[in-house]
């Protein structure tokens, strides 16, 4: 008996849908994050990128819990001197919530080409429309650990 390594040219993609309307934000991205790696198929592979594509809909109906609407900010550098930036998230959950979730899902994929190659297979939309039925999607069953 053998260890099974998947090989890139034999990796099949699938298309997969999470709805956001009133489930935990973290909760979300981390399906997301675990269905962009491939580590919800059998024949996943640490060193493979062998994970599907997620749309995630309804990003600006997701919540945060406690008080992190009021405590928490996205701070980020521009670059320049004195260029320390800060966004209240209750305001990047106002005007820009599929920013919010992108980061989300983001910061729980690895830091290096896997990771970044995974992230451009997400797509975030603010309401419940997309644009992808021609890729016959599937609605995401699994639970949102």
């Amino acid at each position: 008996m053998s260890t099974f390594m998947a090989k890139p040219n034999d990796v099949e993609r699938k298309w997969y849908i999470i709805d956001a309307q009133d489930k935990p934000l973290g909760r979300v991205a981390s399906a997301a994050a675990s269905i962009l790696r491939g580590k919800i198929k059998p024949s996943f592979t640490p060193h493979v990128d062998c994970g599907d594509f997620v749309i995630i809909i309804n990003a600006d109906k997701a919540v945060l819990t406690g008080k992190k609407l009021d405590q928490k900010y996205y701070r980020y550098h521009t670059g320049y001197v004195g260029g320390l930036k800060e966004v209240k998230y209750k305001i990047l959950m106002q005007e820009n919530p599929e920013k919010a979730m992108t980061l989300a899902v983001k910061g729980m994929l690895p830091h290096n080409t896997i990771g970044a190659n995974s992230l451009t297979r997400l797509r975030v939309y603010k309401g419940d429309a997309h644009m992808h039925d021609a890729q016959k999607p599937e609605v995401y069953t699994g639970e949102l650990r």
